[in-house]
């Protein structure tokens, strides 16, 4: 006799409604496809991955007896101290005094948004994000099962949102925001903005989280303040702010090595070591001590080739962005990061656009739409130029912009 097969749905909790595929990780498996120019995931170039000085730093590890009987051993949670020093003496330069105690290292800066959503989200608690929002913020987030307020354009510019947010929150909100370069817009808030959103979050009690992501692939323009810098400012010291800082070295180092951080008052960092203690124990230490080594020295040249390089190809796609788009797309202008924004004409539906673009001219980009987490707009894309070469980057947009030319 055979048994039936569980019907498992039925026995996922409700929270698994809201937990959908990233179209971004769908994508990604088009470059295993050597015939996709692809300008979808924002992937790290790995010829500019710094694996030389990754290799010495594990191998001069795992020589040592006493290291390496470290390196392999369980650890604490909070992270491996001299990392976490490392990066409060490098916060500290941007303005945010700091010591080991209010670092915590995470599995990436996507495992510290999810032990934020789990800290501070209960159902049907809002949080604001900018419009459009990381895509993989909404995720961490969804399991946690929020409401979403999407400021409108020009909302912190106009100083009108405090009286929505209040009408919409229950509780005080979470803030989500991308301050530098953001995923997916490529743009930056510019310092009066950034004012006005810590205004913002005292005038209604928002818990703001900054992702830094792409902070330090800037190739352009004036260095701004961090949002938990101009916190502290106003507040005295870090353990009195309302914003958390979070970094990564998926961006600057190798994405392999899931290493980012959560910078914030010890009573926050407190709880999410609790809460990482039940996740998984503690990062990989062995890759720890790795990364430490390899950015304790010659980071900030490690950093100038990689802003050089981006800088490069986000001048090639802007120029042939320029060339070949018919009239009615517009894009923004980046001046760090590795995303370009991308608006279509209106009616034009970006994940339609992808459907032929796949099939006629094998061209692969990520749809606006899924970036939207309160009110969609479809006539949008994003395009990644940090994989790309410049000679990719010009066939790829022109090809991109003759599709486009049909369809419209």
């Amino acid at each position: 006799m055979t048994t039936p097969e569980l019907d498992w749905t039925t026995r996922f909790s409700a929270r698994m409604s809201r937990v959908r595929a990233n179209e971004i990780r769908e994508l990604l498996k088009l470059l295993d496809q050597p015939d996709i120019l692809s300008f979808a995931g924002g992937i790290p170039a790995p010829a500019l991955f710094p694996a030389a000085a990754i290799k010495t730093a594990y191998d001069e590890i795992l020589a040592d007896p006493d290291q390496s009987a470290q390196a392999l051993q369980y650890s604490v949670s909070e992270g491996y101290l001299p990392l976490r020093a490392w990066i409060a003496e490098r916060m500290a330069l941007s303005g945010v005094a700091c010591d080991a105690h209010n670092i915590l290292i995470t599995a990436g800066s996507q495992q510290a948004l999810d032990l934020l959503g789990k800290l501070f989200l209960s159902p049907g608690d809002t949080v604001v994000v900018a419009r459009p929002t990381y895509l993989g913020a909404l995720q961490a987030f969804n399991a946690y099962e929020p409401a979403y307020l999407d400021l409108p354009d020009g909302a912190l510019d106009n100083g009108d949102s405090a009286d929505l947010i209040t009408a919409r929150s229950p509780r005080p909100p979470l803030g989500y925001f991308v301050p530098d370069f953001a995923n997916p817009t490529g743009e930056s808030l510019a310092r009066a903005q950034r004012d006005a959103l810590i205004d913002l979050a005292y005038a209604t009690e928002m818990t703001l989280i900054e992702d830094a992501a792409y902070r330090e692939l800037r190739f352009e323009g004036e260095i701004l303040p961090t949002l938990l810098s101009l916190d502290i400012e106003r507040c005295g010291s870090i353990d009195a702010a309302r914003t958390l800082f979070c970094g990564t070295f998926s961006k600057t180092i190798s994405p392999a090595l899931r290493i980012g951080w959560v910078c914030g008052p010890r009573a926050v960092i407190d709880k999410l070591v609790l809460l990482k203690q039940g996740c998984d124990l503690h990062v990989s230490t062995v890759n720890q001590m790795a990364l430490h080594r390899t950015v304790a020295v010659g980071y900030e040249q490690h950093l100038s080739t990689l802003r050089n390089a981006y800088g490069v190809r986000a001048q090639a796609i802007g120029q042939a962005l320029a060339r070949h788009m018919p009239p009615g797309v517009t894009w923004s202008q980046p001046q760090g990061g590795m995303f370009v924004w991308v608006w279509l004409p209106e009616g034009l539906d970006g994940k339609v656009l992808l459907e032929r673009s796949l099939i006629e001219e094998k061209v692969a980009f990520v749809p606006g739409e899924p970036f939207f987490a309160e009110v969609p707009a479809a006539n949008a894309i994003r395009l990644s130029y940090s994989l790309p070469t410049e000679a990719q980057i010009e066939d790829g947009v022109a090809r991109l912009a003759g599709l486009i030319r049909r369809m419209t």
